[in-house]
């Protein structure tokens, strides 16, 4: 049986990229086309009832995680194009697990965030693929962080949060027999 660590953190927390190459960078975009059809995946023949098991004691549940994933890479899309657009913009954070509670993470099917994410992640993969090597230096100011973050750490981020969110949803499925 996997510890509460395991079952939070199944691929490990995250940890920071100290650097970037344009293979990682490949990597990482991949990761993001991906994510969409690894959602397919992770709720295909789930029910409403399914849908609403907690991946781990004290966690969200899965239609939290999948609008959840919706609403963090959205935030992110739009982080990365005003880093692309502004010099160093400061971001705005948001409360996620707070987001997470709302209404519409209850009552709208969990296939209306995933299209939001086949069609945010088809956009976000072909902004991505078109920088040229200097703009994956482009910043934004995180004021939670005190800190700039540079395009290829937040892909690197993104990548990791993909991954995460995705074996979270898959070992429930399999710890459930599903």
């Amino acid at each position: 049986m996997e510890n509460t660590e395991q079952l939070r953190y199944p691929i490990g927390p995250y940890q920071k990229q100290e650097n970037t190459s344009p293979q990682l960078q490949k990597e990482w975009i991949a990761t993001l086309g991906a994510l969409p059809s690894w959602m397919d995946a992770s709720i295909e023949n789930l029910d409403e009832a399914q849908l609403k098991v907690p991946y781990r004691e004290g966690g969200w549940n899965t239609q939290q995680v999948i609008h959840h994933l919706a609403d963090s890479h959205m935030n992110a899309y739009i982080r990365l194009k005003l880093a692309l657009t502004e010099d160093n913009p400061t971001i705005k954070p948001y409360a996620e697990a707070e987001w997470a509670k709302l209404i519409d993470t209850e009552v709208v099917p969990v296939n209306v965030s995933v299209t939001m994410l086949h069609a945010m992640h088809r956009r976000m993969v072909a902004l991505l693929q078109g920088l040229q090597p200097h703009e994956w230096e482009r910043t934004y100011y995180h004021p939670e962080h005190q800190r700039n973050f540079p395009i290829w750490e937040v892909v690197a981020m993104y990548a990791w949060h993909s991954r995460h969110h995705t074996e979270q949803v898959r070992r429930l499925r399999e710890r459930m027999g599903w």
